[in-house]
């Protein structure tokens, strides 16, 4: 009689057993060989062997416990994801990993890790946490969890496509040129760029081997006199490899990154005259928080630099062509959205006899019973949003998957509904849809928060105070060197005034039909956002919330431009900047308690419902264009 297959936490705990030392326990990261915080489904190690399938998190796996690590906006996900045979660690509540794994492991305990799934940071964060106690992290050799992964989906080989100068505003060249200027200020012979969206902003490439993401999986290398794009040949075409020879980058087989960067600190004369004129050692630089410990490894310690990539800055300083781009494709976005919650709400009212986006009475019974094919749920819905996107000049797909959440669902605050289990839509609770989409010309990132009965006193005051935040963190004017860590508690006082608070971030970088997530900027009261100041020309979101477990979760999001402000004043010689707000939808008012907004509040919103109006109507007709200027009238006095 045949076995049956072993669990996959048994099978894993097998594998530690007969490893070579044995393993005491096995740490699994969410990350993919880039580091990146979204992968591709045949990375999703974490998410096979827990179950959890949020973007941020980390496993390990001891001979007796499995235990996941993740942030505050996935306390509530997690407790419902994972089985019993797992424990939930909350970040900021609970000891970190390496402190835990120290802790709770005998001495001389190995800890095994795939190298090319951590960085170089979190490598150097809990290798002295572990020899503190004489423990060691192990190096695998092979990733543990694909050798027990069955059915483990395959990579895809999507193609590489350049993307026009007319959307980028400067060519690889001018760019390359720019990074070599870099090199020579750090002294460095060479840089290794492994985060994706660096490599697709650098060489003006896109790709689609990452859901949602236009990226393609390579690494590049540039060098005082070369500049290398490592890929599987097969995703470029003819006319690609011609782009890239007439910008001087060559193309290199993806799996010879590490070969090749063991040749460039060995030779780096030999390597494509590498090392610039005087300096014959060879300097690599590399991102700590980006490379891989299994790439790091492969330099000698006293030939590196580690040091955050120059490109993570230069791409967040948006080209004046990108900030156009992304102020257009904002626009046609809003009028999306705009058509969206139109059909929404007369599907609503139709369907469900509710009283409507704009009124709080029922307009009488039902109008006819639904059926399945007429019911309307969270994934319905945000497929219908989708099609009228896919109507919009320039769309390419998606920016993250929607989060489309009725009610208790709602305070999942990264929700990902699923067609087989997700809930139908409720006539008499909250609705949050946070949505995106990628276009040629910009990336968009929009959270509305609306309800399409009678909301009570509580959930409107709570969604005032959202709303309050959000409008104070827009009409901020700050001084040069003001970080995000800064900025963030403008967003929060409101909440803060009513005993009310959100445990995620307030603000992110959005890239230019790239990463909806982009630093290395933030708006955040994590420690992160101390270390770079808010320029001008960056793009960052707004969108505090706030979330009440089992009952309704409120978010406000919109893209906002950073600009130089025209202050009266000059404190200090500084310069100072302001927000530039380039998300168009408007704000469910029914939701507002007007008592609680001050007249400056009330008018920056009949502001933006004007700009709302003049900028979306010449793209909508008939009862959209109705439905927005209904949308968009004048708050009572």
């Amino acid at each position: 009689m045949d076995s049956q297959p072993l669990e996959p936490l048994d099978a894993l705990r097998a594998l530690m057993d007969a490893h070579l030392p044995p393993l005491h326990a096995v740490v699994v990261p969410s990350e993919d060989a880039h580091q990146s915080e979204y992968v591709a489904d045949a990375d999703k190690r974490r998410e096979f062997i827990s179950g959890f399938n949020g973007s941020a998190g980390v496993a390990v796996i001891t001979r007796d416990k499995a235990l996941l690590w993740t942030d505050g906006r996935y306390f509530l996900q997690a407790t419902q994801q994972l089985s019993s045979s797992w424990k939930l660690m909350r970040i900021g509540e609970d000891p970190p990993l390496e402190s835990w794994l120290a802790d709770n492991l005998e001495k001389e305990a190995t800890v095994g890790v795939d190298p090319s799934c951590i960085s170089v940071d979190t490598a150097h964060r809990w290798e002295p946490a572990f020899a503190k106690h004489g423990q060691k992290l192990v190096q695998l050799q092979e990733n543990l969890i694909d050798k027990i992964w069955k059915n483990r989906p395959a990579q895809k080989v999507a193609p590489v496509v350049p993307h026009p100068l007319e959307f980028t505003g400067r060519s690889a060249k001018e760019k390359i040129s720019e990074l070599r200027g870099k090199l020579s200020q750090e002294k460095a012979s060479a840089i290794v760029v492994t985060a994706l969206d660096e490599v697709a902003w650098l060489y003006n490439v896109r790709g689609g081997d990452v859901l949602y993401n236009p990226v393609v999986h390579a690494y590049g290398i540039v060098t005082h006199a070369s500049a290398f794009f490592y890929v599987d040949k097969q995703k470029t075409s003819v006319e690609v490899q011609q782009y890239l020879l007439e910008n001087g980058i060559e193309i290199r087989e993806y799996d010879s990154i590490l070969e090749d960067v063991k040749a460039l600190a060995e030779h780096p004369i030999s390597f494509k005259k590498a090392a610039t004129e005087g300096n014959r050692e060879a300097i690599i630089w590399v991102d700590p928080g980006t490379c891989s410990y299994m790439v790091y490894s492969h330099i000698p310690a006293d030939q590196v630099l580690l040091q955050q990539s120059p490109l993570a800055l230069a791409k967040a300083l948006k080209h004046p062509l990108e900030l156009e781009g992304m102020r257009k494709a904002h626009i046609r976005d809003g009028a999306a959205v705009v058509s969206y919650l139109a059909w929404l709400d007369a599907q609503m009212q139709d369907l469900y006899g509710a009283a409507g986006y704009f009124s709080e009475v029922k307009g009488g019974s039902l109008k006819r019973k639904r059926s399945e094919e007429d019911k309307l749920t969270e994934v319905t819905v945000s497929d219908k949003l989708a099609e009228f996107r896919s109507k919009q000049e320039h769309f390419r797909g998606l920016s993250f998957e929607t989060i489309s959440s009725v009610g208790a669902n709602g305070a999942i605050i990264h929700y990902s509904p699923k067609s087989d289990t997700c809930a139908e839509m409720q006539p008499d609770a909250m609705y949050l849809c946070d949505s995106g989409a990628q276009y040629l010309d910009g990336t968009t990132d929009i959270t509305r928060t609306m309800h399409f009965g009678k909301p009570t006193a509580h959930e409107k005051t709570c969604a005032t105070q959202v709303l309050k935040g959000h409008i104070a963190l827009d009409m901020a004017v700050f001084p040069n060197g003001t970080t995000g860590h800064a900025l963030d508690i403008l967003a929060r006082v409101p909440l803060w005034k009513e005993g009310l608070d959100y445990r995620h971030g307030t603000g992110h970088g959005v890239g230019c039909y790239l990463n909806v997530h982009e630093g290395p900027h933030l708006i955040s009261f994590r420690p992160q956002a101390r270390n770079v100041a808010l320029q001008a020309t960056m793009t960052v979101t707004d969108e505090p919330g706030y979330y009440e477990d089992g009952n309704f979760g409120v978010r406000i999001e919109n893209v906002l431009i950073v600009n130089e402000a025209g202050a009266k004043y000059n404190y200090g010689e500084k310069g100072y900047l302001a927000f530039e707000h380039i998300t168009w939808a408007p704000y469910q008012t029914k939701l507002m308690e007007l008592s609680l907004l001050s007249e400056t509040e009330k008018i920056w919103v009949n502001e933006y419902h004007v700009a709302c109006r003049e900028k979306l109507s010449p793209l909508l007709t008939g009862s959209d264009l109705e439905w927005l200027h209904k949308a968009t009238e004048p708050l009572p006095c």
